[in-house]
């Protein structure tokens, strides 16, 4: 998954303004307590990143985008 296409899904899935701050607030789990944004950072793999977005927010995430 592209880097853009991440942004783009996040964004749809939680909107443009809280998409921001799920990316660069919330701690998941899934990646090692880190943000979405630090993941991104480190290096992570975009599909991971947003396996664990989707895992971390089941209700939020069209399965369309999933």
């Amino acid at each position: 998954m592209r880097l853009t296409d991440f942004w783009q899904r996040l964004e749809e899935a939680f909107g443009p303004g809280y998409a921001v701050s799920v990316a660069s607030d919330q701690v998941l789990a899934q990646l090692g307590g880190r943000t979405v944004e630090q993941a991104l950072a480190a290096g992570e793999e975009t599909h991971v990143v947003w396996r664990a977005v989707c895992a971390a927010y089941p209700d939020r995430v069209p399965t369309r985008l999933r």
